[in-house]
This record gives C-alpha cells, sequence and structure tokens, in this order.
C-alpha cells in the first residue's frame, strides 16, 4: 500500500511538474521577457515565437543532457584513469591484452553477423506468411509474444528446455528428451544429418540470393547510386558473405561431426554451439518486432505494381523478391539496424544463462565484471567506450536514413 502511495505522488508530482512549468515559463516569456505590448510589440511577439519551442523542450534536453551525456563524458573521463589518476589509454592497453576481451569481441560479432539476419528473415517470412492464412491475427500474436517476456524471463524459459539431468534421470529439458529418442539408425540420419543438411543448404542459397540481389545494381553498367546507398549494399553484402561463410561450417559439422548418441548433453556448456543457443533466445524474442514493422511495411506496397507483375507472368517468388523486397527495402534496413543495437548491448541472457562461462562472454558482459567484480572502473570504462563507439555509427546511419526518408 505504501508503494502504491508513494506511485501515486510521483505520479501526481511530474505530471503537476510538468503542467506548472509549462503554465508558469509561457507567463514569464509573454508577460515579462516579451509582453506584447508597448511601441516594440511586434518584435517581441516574434522573438517570443523563436523562444517559445525551446521552453518546451527544455526538460527533454536538459534530462538527456543529465542521463546520457554527462554519463558519457563522465565514463570517458574514467576509462582514462586509474585509481583517481590520469593514465591515458592505459586502461585501453590493458584491456586489449586480455584474452577475455578478445573472447568478448568474438562472441560480439559472431552475434552482430548470426542474430539480426535471422531475426530479420525469419520476420519477413512471418509476415509474408501470416497475411496469407485466415488466422494470420492469431499467428502474429503468438509469434510476437515473446516480446512481453523479459530477456530474464526468457533466459530462464530456454535453460529448462537446455536442462541436462543424469543419464539415470528422467529429462525436463525438452531438447535432451528429444535427443534421446535418436539412437544412431536410419532415422537418426534422416533426423539428424539429412533433414538439418537440407536446411542448412536452403538457407545457404537464401542468403546467397539476398547478397545477389542486393549487389546486382552496383554491377549494371551506367548505374551510378548514391555514396551512402553504395556503403548499405555493400556492406549488406559483405554481412550476407560472412553469414553464408558461417553457416557452410553449419553444413559441414552436420556432415561430419561423430554423434554421441544415447547421452545428455550439456548444450550451454559445448565451446562455439553453446553462443549459438544462446542467441537462439534473441531470435525467438526479435522475430516478433522484425515481423509487426515488416508486415506493416508488406501492406503498404502498392497493389498496382503487384497486379502488373501479375499480369507480367511473375511467380509469387518473383513478387515477393523482385517486387515487395525491394519496395520495403528501408524498412528491413531499419529493422535490421535497431535489432543490430539490441544485440550490441545484450547482457541479461548470457549472464542469466551461462554468466560469461564456456567462451560465451560478450563485451556488456566484461564490462559489468570489470565494474562491479573486479571494481576496476578504468577497464571497466574503456570497454563500455567500446560498445559505445560500435553503437554509434549505427546510430547515425539510423538518423541519416529516417531524414531521407522524410524527404
Amino acid at each position: 500500500m505504501e508503494q502504491a502511495f508513494q506511485a501515486l505522488v510521483v505520479i501526481v508530482l511530474g505530471v503537476g511538474g510538468c503542467i506548472g512549468y509549462f503554465y508558469l515559463s509561457n507567463l514569464l516569456l509573454d508577460r515579462v521577457l516579451c509582453p506584447a505590448r508597448g511601441p516594440n510589440m511586434g518584435r517581441n511577439i516574434n522573438r517570443a515565437s523563436m523562444i517559445r519551442p525551446w521552453l518546451f523542450l527544455f526538460p527533454a534536453i536538459f534530462a538527456l543532457g543529465l542521463y546520457l551525456a554527462y554519463p558519457v563524458v563522465a565514463t570517458a573521463w574514467m576509462s582514462l584513469q586509474k585509481d583517481g589518476e590520469f593514465v591515458g589509454l592505459q586502461n585501453y592497453s590493458q584491456m586489449v591484452s586480455e584474452p577475455k576481451f578478445w573472447e568478448s569481441m568474438q562472441n560480439n560479432i559472431l552475434w552482430l553477423i548470426v542474430v539480426p539476419a535471422l531475426s530479420t528473415a525469419f520476420g519477413l517470412l512471418a509476415a509474408q506468411l501470416t497475411d496469407r492464412i485466415r488466422w494470420g491475427n492469431i499467428a502474429k500474436s503468438l509469434i510476437f509474444m515473446p516480446m512481453a517476456i523479459s530477456f530474464v524471463g526468457a533466459s530462464v524459459i530456454w535453460k529448462l528446455i537446455y536442462d541436462t539431468r543424469p543419464v539415470d534421470q528422467a529429462q525436463i529439458g525438452l531438447l535432451n528428451a528429444l535427443w534421446l529418442k535418436f539412437e544412431g539408425g536410419f532415422g537418426s540420419t534422416i533426423g539428424l544429418r539429412v533433414i538439418p543438411a537440407l536446411l542448412v543448404a536452403v538457407l545457404i542459397l537464401a542468403f546467397a540470393y539476398a547478397a545477389w540481389s542486393i549487389a546486382r545494381p552496383l554491377l549494371k553498367a551506367g548505374v551510378k547510386p548514391r555514396p551512402v546507398a553504395m556503403i548499405g549494399r555493400l556492406l549488406g553484402v559483405a554481412i550476407l558473405l560472412a553469414l553464408i561463410w558461417e553457416i557452410v561450417g553449419w553444413l559441414t559439422g552436420v556432415l561430419s561431426n561423430d554423434l554421441p548418441y544415447g547421452q545428455p548433453q550439456t548444450w550451454l556448456s559445448m565451446p562455439y554451439w553453446n553462443s549459438y543457443f544462446l542467441m537462439i533466445v534473441l531470435v525467438w524474442i526479435q522475430t516478433g518486432f522484425a515481423m509487426v514493422i515488416l508486415s506493416a511495411a508488406l501492406r503498404g506496397v502498392p497493389e498496382e505494381t503487384i497486379e502488373a507483375a501479375i499480369l507480367d507472368g511473375a511467380n509469387p517468388f518473383q513478387i515477393f523478391f523482385r517486387i515487395k523486397v525491394p519496395q520495403i527495402m528501408p524498412t528491413v534496413v531499419v529493422v535490421w539496424t535497431t535489432i543490430t543495437i539490441t544485440v550490441l548491448k545484450v547482457f541479461d541472457i548470457v549472464l542469466a544463462m551461462t554468466n560469461g562461462q564456456w567462451e560465451t562472454q560478450v563485451l556488456a558482459n566484461y564490462m559489468y565484471d570489470k565494474l562491479f567484480r573486479s571494481l576496476d572502473w578504468g577497464v571497466g570504462s574503456a570497454s563500455a567506450m567500446v560498445i559505445m563507439a560500435m553503437v554509434t555509427p549505427i546510430l547515425v546511419w539510423n538518423v541519416i536514413s529516417a531524414r531521407r526518408e522524410m524527404r
């Protein structure tokens, strides 16, 4: 009851304070600073019109400066200090000499390649398919539902799915319960090698086609795209090629690895593959976000272009990849970059599921360990600046793209 009363007081004071600020600031501007009377009435009215927007913006600017700009400057300064003394780039030098930092960087790059690509691809696929079925709204609700779960809650759910018990006990983890159904016979070969290999091959072909679709305008003679568009396309092709290279490794592993049948697996302690098991959680959450945004974009595609393509004899795949996707590409880029920013800040999933053990450390967890476990504020602040340096170009790109779309 006391907490509810405190919350009510905060709401009343917050709303009342905002109303009081806007009323009193406008009163001060119109009655004292720039009164609409006297010989300078016209000039005062013009000045008041110029100042008034800044009065409304001031609370937001002040809050952003207090909670964003000041912490950035303070963190940058702390990254140059050690025990209160200025040490220059010594903290950065120490950071790059630690194997855990490079493990975090490697894992972050892997997350950046895999999670945005898969989330956007699955979201686009779900958006297209759910618009073509009668119960599409129910399907969209189910796919979007993980967005309502916190990262920690989702981690607990998936940690139970990956749970491992001794071989003589019943497995409560869904993945191990399914794994123990395979015993190495013909069904195991089909279920664990042939079908996964076909799915991975289809995924490789899909990403290869997407890379070709993005690169094709750059290869046309006489076509000179704008520098920003060219950079974006080259970056997209590079990411897709890196993803294809990574997935080829999956295909090799599916076809060549010796599978330990009959033994429960500790999925989260398998180096390399455990990072993918963690990524699945974020892909599961972000697919719903991508689906909602891309579904709205697909509905905005003009029907005339689709009807013209049908009259020209285009099949559904050609309509989707050559008519719809090119028209919603700016939205795809926005979704991709938004999920990329989320990936750069990923922390909760790794902390809740592996605590950064078994080579699953990412930059945000490395920063947390340095700041709050080792109490090394210098190196921790340096790692925070590295994360900010990786996020900033993406934010700038989003702002530029938004302004270009508005024009």
